[in-house]
């Protein structure tokens, strides 16, 4: 009886200290996300993003920043450039925790931290994409990481400010 409660426990303390993982712990302990870690670093943004939230992050997978134009990437990390990496890394968050349920049903706009900006995401029958402002689309390839100040959606393309979606 006593082995069986103390493996209750440890099984309960393993699933809290999961739990209390913030997005930047899960970003950071995950390979796909090595680009996404390294600009939020150079953007100085990982403090921020570890705070109390809510945060849900909209977060590109390391493929989706190789495929933006050769030496983006290289650029944008440049001390110099980062004001521009910082409104690029804040359109891939809202300072709400939404979940996939959360999000309705068709095409709604959604404020980002960039606040100037606006993101189209639709939800469908076939899951979530987020359209930008270059009018390109994002898939939502994995939903609802849960993180201890937020959620993780995990997309398939870098979203980029510009103009304003089409959301219809």
């Amino acid at each position: 009886m006593k082995l069986k409660l103390a493996l209750a426990a440890l099984a309960i303390s393993a699933t809290t200290a999961a739990q209390a993982q913030t997005i930047v712990d899960i970003a950071a302990g995950d390979e796909r996300f090595t680009t996404l870690v390294a600009a939020v670093t150079a953007a100085g943004l990982a403090e921020t993003l570890a705070g109390p939230g809510p945060f849900t992050v909209y977060a590109p997978v390391n493929d989706a920043f190789a495929a933006l134009p050769a030496g983006t990437v290289d650029n944008l990390l440049k001390p110099e450039n980062k004001g521009q990496l910082t409104d690029v890394l804040l359109y891939h968050v809202d300072d709400r925790n939404l979940s996939a349920a959360a999000i309705p049903n068709g095409s709604t706009y959604f404020k980002p931290l960039l606040t100037s900006q606006r993101l189209c995401i639709t939800k469908g029958a076939d899951g979530v994409t987020i359209a930008d402002g270059t009018g390109d689309v994002a898939n939502v390839v994995i939903a609802d990481i849960q993180a201890s100040n937020g959620v993780i959606h995990v997309i398939d393309k870098v979203l980029l400010p510009g103009q304003r979606p089409a959301c219809h």
